[in-house]
């Protein structure tokens, strides 16, 4: 099986049950309190959120959205190793801080994988750099070692103008680490595979969490005019246990 099949097959395998069913998962587990008490609620009364209905959903949409990135990350680095391991023998690494490894033309790659360039902040990118240094002195001196942050999406202008590392992003990245200049291409129609049905699935579903969810505000924080209490919401998010003494 050619590379690019075994990437194809790789995706067709593993998208339902390392995204579509793990999402689906985190919404049948789900509890109204848990979203209130992890969302901003003073963003959506600036936003100016009148009905319960509405906010319920605006909230769920907020927290799917940060999931569905964490998800979809992790099934794309499992994709990066997978490739790169049919491409030249690539391994999930056990350095900290470090995703993958694998040598090729006679130069050791140490990767740490990404979604998309916009990533992190200036303490999360320092401690990668940590990362790399310490990996290359537990190589030694006599190990060629190029560290990479590789991105599944997205584009640099600049990869090589940073301290200890190249910046790989899209295109770039999905070639590294498989030689196939196209791949980075030749990995999305597969992405679809049983997609429409797995998202219907998902929408039946999030369509009786929204009612229930709904109700259940209404019931707790809503005056008997059905407008919102935002005293109550807010104390139920932010409300100290004690109020700390300065």
């Amino acid at each position: 099986m050619s590379l690019l099949a075994t990437a194809r097959q790789f995706v067709k395998n593993r998208i339902a049950p390392d995204f579509h069913d793990k999402r689906l998962a985190g919404l049948e587990g789900l509890s109204l309190a848990a979203v209130l008490k992890r969302k901003n609620p003073y963003l959506f009364k600036a936003k100016a959120v009148a009905s319960a209905p509405d906010l319920v959903k605006q909230l769920l949409l907020a927290h799917l959205s940060s999931q569905e990135e964490t998800l979809f990350g992790a099934f794309l680095e499992g994709l990066a190793i997978h490739i790169c391991h049919h491409a030249y023998g690539g391994q999930k690494s056990t350095a900290e801080g470090i995703d993958l490894e694998f040598t090729r033309a006679a130069k050791r790659y140490i990767v740490s994988i990404k979604s998309g360039p916009n990533w992190g902040n200036a303490s999360q990118i320092a401690k990668m750099t940590q990362n790399f240094d310490k990996a290359r002195r537990i190589a030694g001196p006599n190990i060629h070692v190029i560290a990479i942050n590789g991105c599944c999406y997205g584009k640099d202008a600049s990869p090589a103008k940073k301290r200890n590392y190249i910046k790989l992003c899209g295109q770039d990245f999905w070639h590294l680490i498989s030689g196939e200049p196209l791949l980075y291409q030749e990995i999305i129609d597969p992405l679809g595979h049983e997609a429409r049905q797995r998202n219907n699935e998902f929408e039946e579903a999030f369509g009786r969490l929204h009612t229930r969810f709904s109700m259940q505000f209404t019931q707790d924080f809503c005056r008997p005019d059905a407008s919102i209490d935002w005293d109550q919401l807010v104390a139920l998010n932010s409300k100290a246990k004690s109020l700390w003494q300065p």
